[in-house]
């Protein structure tokens, strides 16, 4: 048996053992079975008003990118699908990345397929998840960006090769100054098979935005290896 089939027969026997000693209980409402019942997913909201993902200050219709903004930023937009003020999207988004509940991927990935149908926003040539470094990636187990994208439902191509992240680095919530932000993600990300993005329209997708610069490195890096446009959807905007 290959190294990966053995640990998914791992993984699937743990999850199993884990669902008999702690059966699924809904985290909105405590319900037996499921991490998200429909009733508690419902409540959850879709923004109606989008702002610059750099500044977060000027409106644009569908998180483009300000003027002012634009002039030293690669990233074209930033599409955010919910308010950050919901508790039970943080509790999700917590129990997702840190209590390692591979599951809530798809109700998760269900509210961003709801937040684009209801947007106007150009399909792209194809969805690029933002990646993680190998070292944080064995520490959860899988990316959680890799699994909302392929929870969209979309039938654009995903690729989650293209874009690596070479360097492990400081979580960008724990950096305080614009300036060491940026020093933080020097380097950090590389491209594979570049002929792969040439002249493609590019969607990053993401869990949460903080301050906009990771989204924003992995932008320019993706432009600077010849893709013509770059933005970005996340569930949500701290």
């Amino acid at each position: 048996m290959k190294l990966k089939s053995f640990k998914k027969l791992i993984k699937k026997i743990f999850n199993f053992v884990l669902d008999a000693i702690i059966p699924k209980r809904c985290i909105g409402c405590n319900i037996f079975d499921t991490w998200l019942c429909d009733s508690c997913h419902t409540t959850l909201p879709l923004l109606t008003e989008q702002k610059c993902g750099i500044c977060k200050k000027v409106i644009t219709p569908l998180g483009e990118t300000c003027p002012n903004c634009q002039k030293n930023t690669a990233v074209n937009g930033i599409f955010v699908i919910s308010s950050y003020n919901n508790e039970l999207l943080k509790h999700l988004i917590h129990n997702f990345k840190y209590k390692f509940i591979e599951e809530l991927s798809e109700p998760l990935g269900l509210l961003i397929a709801q937040g684009l149908t209801n947007s106007h926003l150009l399909s792209p040539d194809l969805i690029v998840p933002i990646p993680l470094h190998n070292r944080r990636l064995r520490w959860r187990g899988f990316n959680q960006a890799d699994l909302l994208a392929n929870s969209i439902g979309l039938t654009i191509p995903i690729n989650s090769t293209c874009l690596v992240r070479q360097k492990y680095t400081t979580s960008q919530v724990k950096v305080k100054s614009k300036k060491k932000r940026l020093s933080n993600l020097k380097g950090a990300f590389v491209i594979q098979h570049p002929e792969k993005i040439k002249d493609k329209s590019i969607l990053l997708v993401d869990d949460i935005v903080t301050t906009g610069s990771t989204i924003n490195e992995c932008a320019k890096i993706l432009k600077n290896a010849g893709a013509k446009e770059v933005s970005a959807i996340v569930l949500t905007r701290e």
